[in-house]
């Protein structure tokens, strides 16, 4: 039977593995556009300039999604319990307290955000605050903290520059092509074929890449719930309370206003209500295998 423990352990393997076929599909598209284009500098120039990307995003992505979702901070005064329950949570997960800010909408969710535990957010809405009790935000409160400890809110950010680069790097491609800046050589009969071969190969990737790279996305998004689900489990030693606000969270229907798609897997919870989507196109686990999974139940045949 699945447990907290060896969702940890299996959900921090598949992420890395995702998070390699991630880098290999930003390297061999750049690769191929330079054998297509017949310019070896695409290559180099989107390495360097995906690590220029990385770089503004690690320090200013928390500033930039809480600017976002119109996010307030709150101090001890506001809400002494809140802090208490974090606090607690912090102290027993030797991390620092991170800041806490309140999205002012009767919608039920929160997110963390930071790129590291030293300055680590969790932002919780009005209505989740209303209408949880204490085991449950405490709940709601590990599983974000959890995502600070391990690291989830950084990934998360290059997670979302990767796909947005290999998106303009598609783009770029094909407005190349379109536009006539991607005339290729065949001066020579082999080297003219073998260069087509990479034209078409390239083709492909523009159109086939962004898709493959927002699967990805989402599949590491997925993954990561699960492993804040099963590492806020073990903070709180008491995984009922976020397996009952999970419960409470899906059962509300009201869509959360200040959340995009650019910032929806940040969520514990996806903030779009009622729209019906496949699996595959989902920022977050169906909550049913998420609640199993807490509680130490089966759900399908890969027992998440």
């Amino acid at each position: 039977m699945a447990s907290v423990y060896t969702s940890y352990d299996r959900n921090t393997s598949l992420t890395w593995v995702y998070m390699t076929g991630f880098l290999v599909l930003v390297i061999g598209a750049g690769y191929v556009f330079a054998q297509a284009l017949d310019a070896p500098g695409i290559l180099p120039f989107a390495v360097i300039f995906s690590a220029l990307m990385s770089f503004g995003s690690y320090w200013w992505s928390d500033k930039i999604v809480l600017s976002m979702s119109g996010a307030r901070p709150i101090g001890p005064d506001d809400d002494r319990e809140l802090f208490r329950v974090v606090e607690n949570l912090s102290i027993a997960a030797g991390l620092p307290m991170p800041r806490i800010y309140v999205i002012d909408d009767t919608a039920m969710n929160a997110f963390a955000t930071g790129r590291d535990p030293e300055h680590g957010v969790i932002c919780f809405t009005a209505g989740l605050l209303s209408r949880l009790d204490r085991s449950e935000i405490e709940g709601v409160a590990a599983h974000e903290l959890s995502h600070i400890g391990n690291r989830d809110t950084l990934l998360s950010t290059v997670v979302v520059v990767l796909v947005g680069f290999v998106a303009l790097l598609a783009d770029w491609f094909r407005n190349m092509v379109w536009y006539g800046g991607g005339r290729r050589r065949d001066d020579r009969e082999g080297d003219g074929q073998l260069q087509m071969i990479f034209f078409l190969l390239a083709l492909a990737l523009s159109i086939l890449a962004p898709l493959a790279a927002m699967l990805m996305q989402l599949a590491i998004s997925r993954k990561r719930e699960f492993l804040a689900d099963a590492s806020g489990a073990l903070l709180t030693r008491y995984p009922e309370g976020l397996a009952s606000a999970l419960r409470k969270i899906s059962a509300d229907t009201e869509p959360l206003e200040a959340a995009n798609r650019a910032t929806a897997h940040l969520y514990i919870a996806n903030p779009f209500k009622g729209r019906k989507v496949a699996k595959l196109f989902m920022t977050h686990p169906p909550v049913e295998e998420r609640i199993a999974a807490l509680l130490g139940e089966r759900v399908g045949e890969d027992g998440e």
